[in-house]
């Protein structure tokens, strides 16, 4: 049964077949293996199904107990805020977007390294995407549900949000403002999660099968089994499924550039100093590419080291990830420096004064803190013994979320707590609600994907080993069948 566990599963070996070959590319390439150990097919399932076959250890018991604390929190602000009213959060006649908006497009760009990584890598034969692409798919999913709470609860009264939808409606000439960017946002993010879970199941249908023919139990037998729809690793499986990941990348690459830029229209569309600027739909971008690294590197560091899988999330794995961090970080910093360009030449006092404020008004020490995470600190990883220091990496990862975060919360309300008559001005401050929402969605965040790493493999097994036997130049390892 494990043998056949590997071979429902298995990639057939030859070169041009499958996403994860890369043609320009043979046996004998340059740079550390993307594989460590000298694995055979049957090592990598099994090192990769154990931590699935056992019982979860503390460590695991502990972070979802954690998370599920965080989940109450948020749970408990919810039902506050619909019971009570928008009121409760600390807007203003002035400020009327701040942590909500914060948050929700902190968590859209989380989710962009995993539709780049699958997409975009995938395309560009980048082998070294196939060990890291599941745990990103699976973390942009749940980011994006977690970016969707806030819009909704926004809305004052989220039972009618069905109103955004352009359904035929008996409400007469009632229709959803299609020239609004924040409808633009409703048809983009539901197209974005809608590719990105189709990516992320249709690549789990071999393991789910390797999965369903190891199962011991009745029930995980039947639930694997329906998840698999019927996979058996014959040729023709094969081959339609990899003419639905290429076609499912093809469409993906344009949101993750089209995604995110929708998400900036609903600043650059504005007339308000601070928001009306050309550069943030490619500043967007960069700045979600950049967050979403961060918080694959975060958590995947985490993964390796409790689930065993160092073999195939090597340094190699995270020093490439480091080289896009960097990367990423540069054009960030240059996007700063360009805004501040832009307001010093247009001669626009207004536009002066909302970047002088940012940096040097009420809310400066965020701008420090947005600059020092994303441009400063990550300009160590030009060292590579720094990018060799995996603990080193982890906090810079950390430091970049806490930037990017900071980003879009001194982009939204540095914009707005300072209008054109002093009379207008105001300060703004969370909310317990506020901030306990916040913390209920990081809550919904790390449960949905603790329970991910317990129920579903985190790294692709097919892929890797389409990877390995291309390193092996065809041989199918040592040990164990294919």
């Amino acid at each position: 049964m494990a043998s056949l566990a590997v071979g429902t599963a298995a990639r057939p070996a030859s070169p041009a077949h499958g996403p994860g070959h890369d043609r320009g590319h043979g046996p004998a390439d340059d740079g550390p293996p993307l594989v460590e150990g000298r694995k055979s097919l049957a090592d990598v399932t099994a090192t990769v199904v154990s931590p699935l076959e056992r019982r979860p250890r503390p460590v695991w018991y502990a972070g979802l107990a954690v998370s599920l604390v965080l989940l109450g929190v948020g749970a408990a602000s919810v039902w506050h805020l619909l019971a009570t009213g928008i009121g409760v959060w600390g807007l203003n006649k002035t400020v009327g977007w701040a942590f909500d908006i914060t948050n929700f497009v902190f968590w859209v760009g989380i989710g962009h390294a995993g539709t780049l990584i699958s997409a975009i890598l995938l395309l560009f034969r980048q082998r070294w995407r196939t060990s890291i692409n599941r745990a990103a798919e699976a973390m942009t999913i749940f980011a994006v549900c977690c970016a969707g709470l806030f819009p909704l609860l926004h809305m004052g009264r989220p039972w009618f949000a069905y109103w955004v939808f352009p359904y035929p409606n008996t409400r007469g000439s009632l229709w959803p403002n299609f020239r609004s960017p924040l409808l633009w946002d409703v048809f983009a993010i539901g197209t974005y999660l809608t590719i990105s879970a189709l990516f992320w199941f249709s690549g789990l249908l071999p393991d789910f099968a390797t999965l369903r023919d190891r199962a011991k139990g009745r029930l995980p037998r039947s639930l694997y089994g329906a998840l698999s729809l019927g996979w058996r690793g014959t040729t023709k499986q094969w081959q339609r499924h990899e003419a639905l990941s290429l076609l499912l990348a093809g469409l993906a690459t344009p949101l993750v550039l089209s995604v995110h830029s929708v998400v900036s229209f609903d600043f650059a569309t504005s007339v308000i100093p601070g928001w009306h600027a050309t550069i943030f739909p490619p500043y967007f971008v960069a700045g979600a590419v950049f967050s979403g690294f961060g918080m694959v590197l975060t958590l995947l560091l985490v993964a390796r080291k409790a689930m065993g899988l160092e073999a195939f999330i090597t340094k190699g794995h995270v020093d490439r990830m480091c080289k896009v961090l960097l990367s990423m970080a540069c054009i960030v910093g240059l996007a700063y420096a360009t805004e501040l360009f832009v307001a010093w030449w247009s001669g626009n006092p207004y536009e002066q004064f909302a970047f002088l404020n940012r940096a040097f008004g009420p809310f400066g020490w965020a701008y420090a803190i947005m600059v020092g995470c994303n441009v400063l600190v990550p300009q160590l990883l030009w060292s590579k013994r720094v990018r060799a220091n995996l603990l080193v990496v982890f906090v810079l990862s950390l430091l970049v979320n806490v930037g990017m975060w900071f980003e879009r919360f001194v982009i939204i309300v540095t914009s707005l707590h300072r209008d054109y008559l002093p009379s207008s001005w105001a300060d703004y401050a969370p909310t317990l609600p506020e901030v306990g929402l916040f913390l209920g969605s990081f809550g919904l965040f790390f449960t949905l994907f603790l329970l991910f790493c317990r129920f579903v493999p985190v790294v692709a097994m097919a892929e890797v080993k389409a990877t390995l036997v291309h390193e092996q130049g065809g041989a199918h390892g040592t040990g164990g069948a294919s």
